[in-house]
């Protein structure tokens, strides 16, 4: 009975997360297409509009509980996007976008996506059990 209760706290903070990340790479995604080149791009297509599609596509396999490998796939994908720009900009290579106090974004990518992934291996290890 207990893991059914944690199963689903674990579920909501993935909800959660994953409406803070949707917002916020929509809001992102806006201002790129009004005025482009807020974000870098991954070839022709601004870094911006991948996180989003890599945030909305697990949103929907998270909410119909199926579709695992979907699931880790784009938020692999997002994952490793994150890391190249994380360490792109440590390097002064990359220019992410900011938030106002100066935080790249893609820092707080990596760690959403980071938090999607560790939140659920606990809930499928929690599942099993």
């Amino acid at each position: 009975m207990k893991s059914i209760k944690q199963i689903k706290i674990i579920s909501y903070a993935q909800s959660i997360i994953f409406f803070i990340g949707i917002i916020g790479a929509a809001n992102l995604s806006f201002h790129e297409y009004v005025e482009s080149g807020i974000c870098p791009k991954l070839g022709p297509i601004p870094a911006c509009y991948i996180i989003l599609a890599c945030l909305i596509f697990p949103f929907f396999f998270h909410l119909i509980g199926k579709g695992i490998i979907g699931y880790f796939l784009f938020i692999s994908v997002a994952l490793l996007l994150a890391s190249y720009a994380g360490i792109g900009q440590l390097l002064g290579k990359i220019q992410c976008p900011k938030t106002d106090n100066g935080l790249p974004l893609c820092y707080i990518s990596f760690l959403i996506f980071a938090s999607l992934m560790m939140l659920k291996i606990i809930q499928i290890r929690k599942e099993r059990i």
